[in-house]
């Protein structure tokens, strides 16, 4: 289980579904090769460069925060069950409501539907708070989504870092 990255005044917490193994292995997130949220954290304009996994810890000083829906590591998300998604989502709602970052941003459309019981969820902001925070659903940036490109991330994430500032 990888601890949360928080710190004061977050702008955005990330919420990844849960570690990898290669996460769980080395201790930081995001940690496998292929993923893309580090690439498009920075195309997105939270980090002044591409950062590596090792140096997730510093992400606060940017206003980022990270933590996971469900705490055991798998090696791709469809092996959670539903149970521990939605007992990932009591954990959380407590979580954001001591944290208070401005925005909270779900890196997982399915996940998020199973999690809060939201089945018409769709990417972008959400009418739903969770700890009183508003909701942003950003695609995975794990490599096994291909859906979505690097221009895709890096709009999208854009979107949601605006909405973010916007927010007190």
């Amino acid at each position: 289980m990888l601890e949360p990255v928080l710190g004061p005044d977050l702008k955005i917490l990330f919420v990844g579904i849960n570690p990898s193994l290669r996460s769980a292995e080395v201790g930081h997130n995001f940690a496998r090769p292929g993923n893309r949220f580090y690439p498009a954290l920075h195309a997105a304009g939270f980090t002044p460069r591409r950062f590596a996994p090792e140096e997730d810890a510093t992400l606060p000083h940017y206003g980022v925060g990270i933590t996971n829906i469900a705490g055991r590591p798998t090696r791709a998300a469809s092996e959670l069950s539903d149970d521990e998604l939605r007992a990932g989502a009591r954990e959380l709602e407590r979580l954001v409501a001591v944290t208070q970052p401005r925005l909270v941003a779900f890196l997982g459309l399915a996940a998020y539907r199973t999690a809060f019981g939201r089945p018409k969820a769709a990417i972008g902001p959400q009418p739903e708070t969770v700890g009183g925070r508003p909701v942003w659903i950003l695609p995975n940036p794990s490599g096994l989504n291909a859906h979505y490109k690097p221009a895709d991330f890096a709009r999208l994430y854009a979107e949601a870092r605006e909405y973010a500032q916007s927010l007190q």
